[in-house]
């Protein structure tokens, strides 16, 4: 009896809700389980021109939310987070401030794995983006 390999094809998805796209890229990314979010910017959805909100305390907890939007328009929400890349242009200024806003929206015993870079930039002149991977319970697409 010959086995099968079933080869799950990757789901894009474009939230409706979520923040317009500053460059080419679909909100998420899915196949067989995994949910990869492409990173989120302190945009605030339906308003792409608006002013960024003020310093890194207000710029992350927008982007938790912009997550937060993109997981709820795929079924899923921040306890589905296994991983998370952060990026942050003021790093040595910003980062204890960043890191007391970003632990606020986790558990202290469910905390993701995360990496945090510094970088010379960002797009729409931000001071922090954070992308992500989820998984969904089980491990299946719907």
């Amino acid at each position: 009896m010959a086995g099968f390999i079933i080869v799950m094809r990757p789901q894009f998805h474009n939230i409706t809700d979520a923040p317009t796209h500053v460059a080419p890229f679909s909100h998420a990314v899915e196949t067989d389980g995994w949910v990869i979010l492409t990173g989120q910017m302190p945009t605030l959805p339906g308003q792409p021109d608006a002013p960024l909100p003020h310093g890194i305390e207000a710029q992350t907890k927008q982007v938790m939310t912009n997550l937060e939007i993109v997981l709820k328009g795929v079924g899923l929400d921040l306890s589905h987070i296994v991983q998370c890349r952060c990026f942050l242009t003021e790093f040595e200024r910003d980062y204890a401030a960043f890191n007391d806003t970003y632990k606020s929206y986790f558990p202290t015993d469910r905390l993701p794995a995360r990496t945090t870079v510094g970088v010379t930039a960002l797009a729409v002149g931000a001071l922090v983006e954070i992308d992500c991977i989820a998984r969904r319970p089980g491990g299946k697409t719907p």
